[in-house]
């Protein structure tokens, strides 16, 4: 269904635009996504919007008209407003000419393949939504199998983690799990616990990795708890030539996770 919005005031804008908090989010189990590339993505993923809307704007794109008549075809709700609207949607002052909304996946353990790739990635308390989006792009360019977030983290599904992992969130497989939950979950089959630490660890180069591979990262503040690495399997060192002591915490992720890649390619 086609259809235009024009007030502010409007229920299904207040809808959308509490999409925007995590609360609204869980309630409905709906996530906002926006930009055209990223929801081109998605569609390329398998994934259409349930509603889409546009920038009446907007200028004329063979890719918008394409996700526009998908979504159309899938039975889903085509809106057209103006860029004011939009930006109070998305909450940015210069919005992207497009916006849709998504069912959330299902995050639980039990949706994952452990033996559909090499490497996953495992980030535990992990607060920061680009960090966390920046890891979902490090899954897609290393091959991961998704990233299984540990504990209480930043809401994958938050417009920022979104935005940030660029369309990785449609091509990663996402878990969300306690700690108690997660190991046994792991010991059940095959999977390789992995960790950058001090604790009796061996240079991150030429380690003995093994697929498949789950690379753990830790608060970008406290790390890891001493018993979650001690869990682990291997524990790595990376050098550290400057005054600094430590990686941010995506980026030790993706340094860790291309070394694993090579190990295993090799």
């Amino acid at each position: 269904m086609r259809r235009q919005i024009t007030g502010f005031s409007n229920p299904t804008v207040k809808y959308l635009r509490s999409l925007r908090d995590k609360k609204h989010r869980k309630r409905e189990r709906r996530f906002l996504a926006e930009g055209l590339r990223l929801l081109t993505d998605a569609r390329e993923c398998g994934h259409l919007p349930q509603q889409l809307v546009m920038a009446m704007e907007r200028d004329p794109h063979p890719l918008l008209d394409a996700l526009e008549d998908a979504v159309i075809a899938a039975g889903g709700d085509v809106i057209e407003t103006s860029a004011d609207i939009l930006a109070k949607i998305t909450g940015k002052d210069n919005p992207q000419a497009v916006a849709g909304v998504f069912a959330e996946f299902d995050t639980t353990l039990a949706a994952l393949d452990r033996s559909a790739a090499p490497i996953w990635l495992v980030a535990q308390a992990l607060r920061d939504p680009g960090n966390l989006g920046t890891m979902l792009r490090t899954g897609d360019a290393v091959g991961a199998g998704g990233l299984i977030l540990i504990d209480d983290c930043a809401d994958p599904f938050s417009v920022e983690a979104v935005r940030a992992s660029m369309g990785a969130v449609f091509t990663q497989r996402i878990a969300q799990v306690r700690w108690e939950d997660f190991l046994p979950w792991l010991r059940t089959g095959p999977g390789q616990l992995v960790a950058a630490s001090l604790r009796d660890a061996v240079p991150y180069r030429g380690a003995p990795y093994a697929a498949p591979c789950f690379i753990l990262v830790g608060n970008e503040s406290r790390g890891l708890p001493e018993e979650y690495e001690l869990a682990c399997d291997l524990r790595v060192t990376m050098p550290m030539r400057g005054r600094a002591d430590s990686l941010n915490a995506a980026v030790a992720g993706a340094v860790l996770a291309y070394e694993v890649l090579a190990s295993l390619e090799g």
